[in-house]
């Protein structure tokens, strides 16, 4: 990766403040055509493959990359990155911007070749690690260490991809970094279409074709940004020699983000060990009891991804900045405005969860291998799920505020008691709920921890809410009440599960019923006087 252009040419590609809401609108619809294509993807999955052994080998073997991707992609490397890149650019100008880029991008990427040399040689111990009940069935076992060495360089890929939508993010060029997942699915669609038919007739198990959607997915992300990278003059060198090796680990802003990453991986650690437990757990419990987490799971990323990652994604550089100009009323404001929109549109989400779960299970994932009671399973791990949405978009825009501030030891703290609570609740749920348990033990700690975030913002007067919040949560409390009758009617009276023969007649009654829901919703908001728009361009 090398860099051109000066100063100048990295001044032009300096911006004007630009509209929260059209950038986070921005995010959010190109968020929701990769959920779309992913929702694709785990239909045909589903309808191919269905919920066994070999589905949860898949599922584990493709979950240990992306524990790895929270660790060097978007998780504690974004946190600890963005706001000293943004930063950067707003005290020190261009050119030392420019070599910061150059010198993470050497650090990381020699990093990766390593890890990913080690995930490889070490798959057995991590499939073991993850999922050791896999053990009971050994064909799924050595599926899942296959697949794992396989898809184990696809953190490579995604890492060196989070290192560019940081730098995108900052410049405000939020678009390509949202649209490139779309790629991840359209290669494992691809995958599944035409790769897994072409196995099954060599008599190889067409999982693996999967695999292989998943490599080229992260290939092509990483490959489209690129050369944006280097229009703006902003595609880093990576150094080969030691003499550069040495000078990038030695550059202050590599041991800046090096040290906040140091609390950002015990936090993220904190949160993938708890998935790890989890996953452990779910591979104990009855087969397809993993598929089951993962298809609810998947359904709960439309709604987080759409409310708390594309806010989060616009208003994390967009904090640090005001943070590093000095400006806190424009930081809390940002804040505020963040949280009134999660409050807006996760709470309808989470009624949605609560009450409409086996429609739209049974909508989305009833088809050719998944069984009725498949349908079941799932709904009632989505409603867990749904219990704590509120918590899991929240914690999106919360947690920013402090890395805005380039504390991340105080989330890190947070989220291991968080995860000791989880746990407990594990220890009384599971038994009575079985993988469900699991489920609402994460969406409960979620609450737990937006909730602790929130009261630690408000005591150190980081965040100062402004007036008229009582009478907005009055407002949505009651439109979602209206909905949620709606929703329980439309769930009761329908015979979802008998409309599998008729697939489109059930997709458009589910869009109907989703259209009146919407309608019913902001109608009741627009009755109690809620000024939408004005909220909106705040």
């Amino acid at each position: 990766m090398r860099g051109a252009g000066g100063g100048a040419r990295l001044a032009a590609h300096t911006l004007p403040p630009v509209s929260l809401f059209k950038a986070a609108s921005t995010v959010s619809l190109l968020t929701l055509a990769s959920r779309i294509t992913g929702l694709v993807r785990d239909l045909l999955m589903a309808s191919m493959f269905g919920a066994n052994v070999l589905t949860d080998a898949f599922n584990v073997a493709f979950r240990i990359p992306n524990l790895f991707r929270r660790l060097f992609a978007e998780g504690a490397f974004s946190q600890a990155f963005v706001p000293v890149l943004a930063a950067t650019r707003e005290q020190r100008g261009a050119e030392a911007t420019r070599a910061l880029i150059a010198s993470v991008a050497t650090v990381l990427t020699w990093v990766l070749v390593l890890t990913c040399a080690l995930g490889v040689l070490g798959a057995p111990v991590l499939v073991w690690a993850l999922a050791s009940g896999l053990h009971q069935s050994p064909a799924g076992f050595d599926a899942a260490v296959a697949m794992t060495r396989w898809m184990f360089p696809y953190i490579g890929c995604m890492s060196l991809v989070a290192l560019a939508s940081g730098v995108l993010n900052t410049w405000k060029h939020f678009a390509l970094p949202a649209a490139t997942p779309v790629l991840l699915n359209l290669s494992m669609i691809a995958a599944a279409w035409l790769g897994a038919p072409q196995l099954a007739a060599r008599g190889i198990e067409p999982i693996y074709a999967m695999a292989g959607g998943v490599m080229l997915g992260g290939v092509l992300q990483l490959g489209v940004q690129l050369p944006v990278l280097l229009r703006m003059g902003l595609l880093p060198r990576i150094g080969l020699r030691w003499a550069e090796i040495r000078a990038a680990w030695a550059h202050p802003g590599v041991r800046r983000i090096l040290k906040l990453m140091a609390p950002a991986l015990l936090g993220v650690g904190v949160a993938q060990f708890s998935l790890m437990i989890n996953t452990q757990i779910a591979s104990y419990l009855a087969p397809g009891s993993v598929t089951w987490l993962f298809y609810a799971d998947r359904l709960m990323e439309f709604p987080t991804a759409l409310l708390g990652v594309a806010l989060g994604v616009v208003l994390t550089p967009q904090l640090a900045a005001a943070r590093a100009a000095g400006d806190a009323q424009r930081y809390s404001a940002m804040l505020d405005w963040g949280l009134r929109l999660v409050v807006l549109l996760a709470v309808p989400c989470a009624v949605a969860l609560l009450t409409f779960a086996t429609p739209l299970v049974a909508t989305l994932f009833h088809h050719g291998a998944l069984h009725d009671g498949d349908v079941g399973q799932i709904a009632r791990a989505l409603v867990g799920y749904g219990a704590g949405l509120l918590g899991l978009v929240a914690i999106k825009v919360l947690a920013p505020g402090y890395y805005a501030s380039q504390d991340i030891r105080t989330p890190v703290r947070i989220a291991v008691v968080v995860l000791v609570i989880t746990q407990l609740l594990n220890v009384a749920l599971v038994p009575l709920l079985a993988h469900a348990g699991l489920a609402l033990s994460i969406g409960l700690g979620a609450l737990v921890n937006a909730l602790w975030l929130l009261v630690g913002l408000l005591r150190r007067g980081s965040y100062r809410p402004q007036p008229g919040w009582g009478r907005f949560a009055l407002q949505v409390v009651a439109a979602s009440a209206l909905l949620a009758v709606l929703l329980v009617w439309a769930a009761q009276h329908f015979p979802w599960l008998a409309l599998r023969a008729d697939g489109m007649r059930r997709a458009g009654l589910l869009a109907m019923i989703l259209c009146a829901a919407a309608a019913v919703y902001f109608g009741a908001l627009w009755a109690a006087g809620l000024q939408l728009r004005q909220l909106l361009r705040r």
